[in-house]
């Protein structure tokens, strides 16, 4: 007798789904990457640009890769195989799986310091700066030092493993249902702070006041890598948290708030960043490491400043946890469905491995900083490879999938599968999603992807 094919894992529930999706897209790429991104790129024409591009590639882009989890009901490499009916199809999930594992090692440098942080906001250390210089100096002897960036590091992948070994409903879903709505809260709070700041209107104005002149090329490139980065975008990531979704719930009705939700979270950071920066007098050029140099600041300021920056870190390694797990768990799929694994053995190889890759990007800051390649540390050269490379081809494989090899015409009443009411309320919805699938998402994508090689 066959052996019986176990039962794959599901969300409990939509809002379940939705809460792990927003968790993956927002983490550190709307609170971290997204203001740092936008004070080097010319503030609200950044913004502009990375709105143009969520809307006729980054969400057509988003349900082209849930739908495809969802009809194959597989990781990555499952579903692309599935669909493509061709083993190249496999490699570009195999690719997609990739991405998201080197995405996981970088990204879990950061994570690791926001880990630090709030240890050290603990120990009230991020709550006695006079002024901008002071935090900044904090911060810089903060990330070349091997003790703490190693130690951050482990940490913070031992609460991921942990998260991970639980399961999708007890472990990513359960999770992300409490702390989502926690740091939109803090967000908020820290917004309205930052707004009653003296700095504060010229802060609004750099994020919503555009500047026409600073459209280049190069920022057009980085907010469609924006607009990947923030949703999670080609590294399995949403073809995998499509693989746990029932074939009835309603793909675009599930894709609209989490698309909206990352626009938010997004703003809401930029707003209190940036009137944090201009109040305190710094750039708003400052690089990676801006979130760590200004918010220590205003937790300096203001009264309770030792509780909210307790709170804010706190919350911070959390959301840095959503993002990080949901770019672990393709490989962690991937290992389950096709090498038969207990998902324990796969939660602890992929950490092991996480960590391997990561140990270079973390002495990148401090021991190894020296160590070039193409003129890039090890860190910036993976930060590089992921998001102006692989993310866009993994974001370019499953919109051709869709709109091509599998044909949005078939692929289509999939689309409308438990979402037939909106599709007959909008019916301009299909031509939408038809032209920006097949056209308009391939199109933008290549121009992008060969402007960033340099061949224009």
């Amino acid at each position: 007798m066959a052996k019986a094919k176990p039962k794959r894992e599901q969300w409990k529930s939509r809002l379940g789904f939705i809460w792990a999706a927003v968790g993956s897209a927002i983490g550190l790429g709307s609170i971290w990457r997204f203001p740092y991104v936008v004070g080097e790129n010319g503030g609200a024409t950044f913004v502009l640009l990375y709105l143009i591009c969520l809307l006729l590639v980054g969400f057509p882009a988003l349900i082209s890769e849930i739908l495809i989890g969802r009809k194959a009901q597989l990781n990555p490499s499952g579903s692309f195989k599935q669909i493509g009916k061709h083993k190249g199809w496999q490699g570009a999930g195999k690719m997609t799986i990739l991405t998201g594992f080197l995405v996981s090692s970088f990204y879990a440098v950061i994570a690791g310091w926001t880990l630090g942080y709030f240890i050290q906001a603990i120990l009230g250390q991020l709550t006695h700066f006079a002024s901008a210089i002071e935090a900044t100096h904090h911060f810089q002897h903060f990330s070349i030092s091997p003790l703490w960036g190693i130690g951050s590091l482990v940490g913070f992948l031992i609460l991921s493993f942990l998260i991970l070994y639980t399961g999708v409903q007890q472990g990513i879903e359960a999770g992300n249902k409490v702390i989502m709505p926690l740091l939109l809260f803090v967000l908020v709070f820290l917004a309205i702070k930052g707004l009653m700041t003296p700095g504060g209107a010229e802060g609004v104005a750099f994020v919503f006041k555009p500047n026409w002149a600073e459209i280049t090329p190069k920022a057009i490139l980085l907010a469609l890598g924006q607009a990947f980065f923030s949703l999670s975008l080609g590294q399995g990531t949403m073809v995998t948290y499509g693989s746990y979704l029932g074939k009835k719930e309603n793909v675009p009705g599930t894709c609209l708030p989490i698309t909206l939700f990352g626009i938010c979270i997004s703003l809401l950071a930029g707003i209190a960043i940036f009137t944090i920066v201009f109040s305190a007098g710094l750039s708003p050029s400052s690089g990676e490491s801006l979130m760590f140099q200004t918010l220590p600041i205003i937790f300096s300021q203001i009264s309770g400043g030792y509780f909210m920056c307790l709170f804010f870190f706190l919350l911070l390694v959390l959301a840095a946890l959503t993002s990080q797990i949901s770019a672990m768990e393709p490989l962690i799929a991937y290992f389950i469905d096709t090498k038969k694994w207990k998902r324990h053995r796969a939660v602890l190889t992929t950490t092991i491995a996480v960590f391997i890759v990561a140990l270079p990007c973390v002495l990148s800051f401090g021991p190894w900083k020296e160590l070039t390649l193409f003129g890039k540390n090890f860190f910036n050269l993976l930060l590089f490879l992921c998001l102006n490379i692989l993310i866009p081809l993994g974001a370019l494989a499953a919109v051709i999938l869709v709109g091509w090899r599998w044909s949005f015409r078939s692929a289509y009443p999939h689309l409308k599968e438990g979402a037939e009411g909106l599709f007959k309320n909008y019916p301009s919805l299909r031509s939408y999603f038809g032209i920006s699938i097949k056209y308009i998402a391939p199109l933008v994508i290549v121009i992008v992807m060969l402007d960033a090689l340099g061949v224009f």
